[in-house]
């Protein structure tokens, strides 16, 4: 028996199974969306707190690129819901497996139900001690990275949204690649690394990034660690983050998530 999939297999099973997401009912698409919107956004943290004592940003990436992709790997496992991944319904779309409408549907309680959970494990890890490291140093890279993302150019948020989401959508097809457990964790390793290591946007993970920066300028000790760190964060504000950073680098993701669901359709599935 093969352990394996064929390109034309794995776009058929991507095709129905995002017909199948499109039918899903509301509740299970927020369960599943939250689900996989603390599983993201526990991935970034734990990013986070890997590497904020490294100096250098080769090393500090290389660390991230090697740890990230495991919070893909979880939501794959426990079947969440996840927005970026989730753009590869287009593939259901053009093979009228699966209307537009009923698209829009999942993406936008998906969306919301992702926000929802990454911003939750933002706020507590903020507000409850997990950014406590070294005095507040964690909470400082935190407010740091943050910044940096509110700083983007508009332009330069989306192209590197398109980057991020066609390897994300790469890496989940790669997951249908293999039939056996290892093979799913293992198949979308690299595409995922590869996002991480070039700094490309990832919608949801910035859902925690931002949000977990925001919320650590509140504490009285995290905002003083920042100025000792000689940080500026006048970047860093909600206005910045959803119209700075959330809308364009959705839009990326979109357009990234669109251009391997066309490629893998046309290529496999178009008669």
């Amino acid at each position: 028996m093969s352990t394996s999939r064929t390109p034309t297999e794995i776009t058929e099973v991507y095709a129905e199974l995002g017909a199948r997401k499109g039918s899903y009912p509301v509740p299970k698409l927020i369960y599943l969306g939250i689900l996989a919107g603390v599983l993201i956004a526990i991935g970034s943290a734990a990013t986070n707190t890997a590497v904020y004592g490294i100096t250098q940003p080769w090393l500090g990436r290389t660390v991230c690129g090697l740890l990230f992709p495991f919070g893909l790997a979880m939501v794959i496992a426990m079947g969440g819901e996840l927005f970026t991944g989730n753009c590869l319904m287009v593939i259901s779309a053009l093979d009228y497996r699966c209307s537009p409408a009923k698209v829009l549907r999942n993406w936008g309680i998906v969306y919301f139900a992702n926000m929802a959970g990454s911003v939750t494990v933002a706020a507590l890890c903020a507000f409850f001690g997990q950014m406590n490291y070294s005095d507040g140093q964690l909470a400082a890279y935190t407010m740091s990275v943050a910044a940096n993302k509110c700083s983007l150019t508009f332009a330069g948020a989306v192209v590197s949204g398109f980057f991020c989401n066609f390897l994300v959508c790469l890496g989940v097809l790669m997951a249908l690649y293999a039939k056996d457990a290892a093979g799913k964790i293992l198949a979308p390793f690299l595409p995922v690394c590869y996002f991480v290591l070039c700094g490309f946007e990832h919608c949801v993970a910035n859902m925690y990034y931002i949000p977990a920066g925001l919320f650590a300028m509140q504490n009285p000790s995290y905002a003083a660690a920042a100025i000792d760190a000689g940080l500026n964060l006048s970047a860093l504000s909600w206005s910045h983050f959803f119209l700075g950073n959330l809308l364009p680098v959705t839009i990326g993701n979109i357009l990234g998530g669109t251009a391997i669901s066309f490629l893998m359709w046309r290529c496999y599935l178009r008669e």
